[in-house]
């Protein structure tokens, strides 16, 4: 499976705001990273109302940079992520790693790593 494509794809439902094709690429027992607010949140439905949540308040913007994987088969991907306002007042700009782990061709966790 080419989990690059995939991922590239997901990072574009992100920043299109398209939360049904977002799960689509997600097993159903994802366990997801509660960058926002803290901790993590489980499952189709908690990931749905966090993010729906999540772009309620602020604006965020991720855009993946390099990809490496990792022997464990984990994918590590180097992102730019700006965070906004919707007034469009930058809040953050940084970038971070995401580290993915597949299931039966679905990303089945996220971590983040600074």
């Amino acid at each position: 499976m080419d989990y690059h494509t995939l991922l590239r794809q997901l990072y574009q439902d992100f920043n299109d705001r398209q939360i049904d094709a977002i799960l689509a690429h997600l097993h159903k027992d994802v366990t997801w990273p509660n960058g926002w607010e803290g901790g993590y949140v489980s499952g189709h439905d908690e990931v749905r109302a966090y993010w729906l949540r999540q772009w309620h308040e602020i604006d965020p913007t991720v855009e993946p940079v390099s990809f490496e994987t990792g022997p464990d088969g984990r994918i590590t991907i180097e992102v730019h992520q700006v965070v906004k306002e919707h007034d469009g007042h930058i809040l953050s700009d940084s970038r971070l790693r995401h580290i993915y782990t597949f299931e039966n061709g679905k990303v089945r966790k996220m971590e983040i790593a600074l």
